[in-house]
């Protein structure tokens, strides 16, 4: 017989599960839309300078898209945006570190670099970009899953870095108190929010994990404790969350 704590967690763990698929099926409408606003802009680059719509828009025309030039960063409202996967520029033999400065204290991260690579370069990238300075933790999930999830700039749950890129690291993948991996809004869809899961938790492995919480989990209980906004142990935290800076570094 199954238990009403069985039961609960269960139907925690079907909701998550809807809301990602929620959030696949509003990626593909995104990418039918931004289809249409690349062609547009590809015309009037072109219209402009050829060479640079060749270089932005031609991606079609690279087996490897991670072998492209450097990222081209564009302004937009919510910061940074890239047209491409940064280039591969870590040491996948190194050791990497991360610290993340919260308002309600610094966690850190050890990241794999050798079972992630992409996963773990485009977070160095972004660290260096100081592109999560002054955003904030936008999920918390109190109830069957135990995570807490950062890295929209728009806060909202559906921001990024205008790339997406491969899910690493996924066979045999748990997600035991202290894993680090991406979000995402489907296979293959990784781009910069990630989550911190500061229970263990049990969840498909469709998650490419890429560290562990070295440092902070006493932060993340104290979050956690506070609970989330709304009903159902899942939304904003109460206690707000806002992200001074996130480093990287190798060694």
């Amino acid at each position: 017989m199954v238990s009403s704590e069985q039961r609960r967690r269960q139907l925690a763990r079907d909701k998550y599960e809807r809301q990602v698929q929620a959030r696949a099926e509003a990626a593909v409408k995104r990418k039918k839309r931004n289809a249409v606003v690349a062609s547009v802009l590809a015309v009037l680059v072109i219209a402009g300078v050829a060479t640079v719509a060749g270089g932005v828009f031609d991606s079609d025309k690279k087996d490897d898209k991670t072998a492209a030039a450097a990222p081209v960063p564009s302004s937009s409202a919510t910061g940074k945006q890239w047209a491409a996967e940064p280039a591969m520029s870590i040491d996948t033999a190194a050791k990497y570190t991360a610290k993340i400065a919260t308002s309600q204290g610094d966690v850190t991260l050890s990241l794999d670099a050798a079972k992630a690579p992409h996963t773990v370069n485009s977070f160095v990238f972004l660290a260096g970009q100081q592109f999560w300075d002054g955003t904030k933790c936008h999920r918390l999930t109190t109830e069957g899953i135990y995570v807490l999830q950062c890295g929209d700039p728009t806060g909202t749950g559906r921001g990024g870095p205008g790339y997406q890129f491969a899910d690493e690291n996924l066979e045999g993948a748990t997600y035991p108190a202290g894993t680090v991996a991406m979000a995402n809004s489907g296979a293959n869809t990784n781009g910069s929010q990630f989550f911190l899961v500061y229970q263990d938790t049990q969840l498909p492995p469709s998650y490419t994990p890429f560290g562990t919480i070295t440092g902070g989990m006493d932060v993340l209980k104290k979050i956690a404790e506070a609970g989330a906004e709304g009903t159902g142990g899942d939304g904003a935290p109460k206690l707000p969350v806002n992200i001074s800076s996130i480093t990287a570094t190798k060694g």
